[in-house]
């Protein structure tokens, strides 16, 4: 009797074992899954030689800005950038893009956009988890022990411009400007980096790489990440302002129209029209609030943001569930009310953010915004925009072209 109780006492303590071997296994993992790259075209040369990370029983937040160009995607990025515990990256998709779409001989046919979303939402699922050695798969060209000078944007990111990841002269708490960054910091250690995104809470991404929410639900379902999408729009008559005042040569006939007040007959309209759809399609899933986004999502209007930047602020951090870091509040003192001469720089954040939401106003005809009202009637009416019924009111700033909403998070 005494040798079977032994025998079961053993017994249980070797199936114990057993489990916590496979579970030490499991959780050693990185996110990433390699298959992607080899349907991309690209060898899994990182896949086994990376360093592995632990599952996130950390529950890490993990935050999304799924925006398009010209939406006030930067100015909203750098509400998370601000903030000293998360970790911000600006635009790594970029990477996967410029790498793919060399690779793609049909344009842009279904498969190939099946191939850029999965090797997009395969290196977030790499990043969340502060693997940045898989970004080293779309740097051109390849990373040498892991040192890079070909981070876009790096200076857009304030961790990556400061130390431990960069050590410039001066004082320890000094922040460089973007343009000083890549100069002064040298080559971007990513080994140092991916340990600087370990000790931060939270991690920050922006993007205007994808589509739609509905791209992202296999990312949002992952319960390996704790992932919040930040649906940013803006109204597509100002963005098609902006996108011609700054991509003078793509949008080089709608400035044609403007100038000439005739409208080109080679005019590109899905310039405008693919903003409304994706604009459309995406928010019309947001709106009907499935399941797998409850507590997952929330809509912002740039011009609500622009209007009353800190009282929209404390609502996103509310609804992420992140305390309201004091740098963020200053940051937004100072980048809100700015002298509009400092933000002539393309990308940059510096204005007053609520004459800049109006100025599409007076850099469209009214026969160019009446063409874009009908263009995208639908999306206009899902997001609370205005129709302008004539040139009078247009130029009106004192009449409102916002509708009041309150798109609370969906939670």
């Amino acid at each position: 009797m005494q040798c079977s109780w032994k025998a079961v006492l053993l017994l249980a303590l070797a199936s114990i074992a057993i489990q916590y071997t496979a579970i030490r296994t499991f959780t050693a993992k990185s996110f990433h899954t390699c298959p992607g790259l080899a349907e991309a075209g690209l060898a899994e040369r990182l896949c086994e030689e990376g360093p592995t990370f632990a599952y996130n029983l950390s529950r890490k937040t993990h935050i999304l800005i799924l925006a398009t160009t010209r939406s006030g995607s930067s100015f909203v990025g750098q509400l998370f950038n601000q903030h000293l515990d998360v970790f911000y990256l600006f635009e790594p998709l970029y990477h996967v893009q410029n790498t793919l779409i060399p690779r793609f001989t049909q344009g842009k046919s279904p498969a190939d956009r099946r191939v850029m979303l999965g090797a997009s939402r395969d290196l977030l699922r790499s990043l969340y988890d502060c693997d940045l050695y898989f970004l080293e798969n779309y740097i051109k060209p390849p990373p040498v022990n892991h040192t890079t000078d070909r981070i876009f944007r790096r200076g857009a990111s304030r961790v990556l411009c400061s130390r431990p990841v960069c050590d410039p002269r001066g004082s320890p708490d000094l922040v460089l400007e973007e343009g000083d960054c890549v100069r002064k910091c040298g080559l971007l250690n990513l080994t140092v980096a991916a340990e600087a995104c370990r000790e931060r809470s939270h991690v920050a991404i922006k993007t205007v790489r994808v589509p739609e929410v509905n791209d992202l639900r296999a990312l949002v379902e992952d319960p390996r990440l704790n992932l919040k999408v930040i649906q940013l729009v803006r109204d597509p008559r100002g963005i098609l302002a902006s996108r011609s005042e700054t991509f003078r040569d793509t949008y080089r006939l709608w400035r044609l129209w403007y100038g000439t007040g005739r409208k080109p007959y080679n005019l590109d309209v899905t310039q405008l029209t693919t903003v409304c759809e994706d604009f459309s399609n995406s928010v019309s899933t947001g709106l009907m609030r499935p399941p797998w986004l409850k507590g997952k999502y929330m809509l912002v209007r740039y011009e609500d943001l622009a209007r009353n930047p800190m009282k929209k602020t404390e609502e996103i951090y509310g609804f992420l569930g992140i305390p309201l870091d004091s740098h963020v509040a200053r940051w937004i003192q100072n980048n809100t009310r700015g002298d509009p001469t400092l933000g002539k720089h393309k990308y940059g954040t510096v204005r007053n953010s609520a004459a800049t939401a109006e100025k599409w106003r007076f850099r469209l005809s009214y026969d160019i915004v009446a063409f874009a009202q009908n263009a995208c009637q639908r999306v206009l009416t899902q997001l609370g925009y205005k129709m302008a019924t004539s040139e009078e009111e247009l130029k009106n700033p004192s009449i409102s072209l916002v509708e009041e909403r309150d798109f609370r998070p969906f939670s």
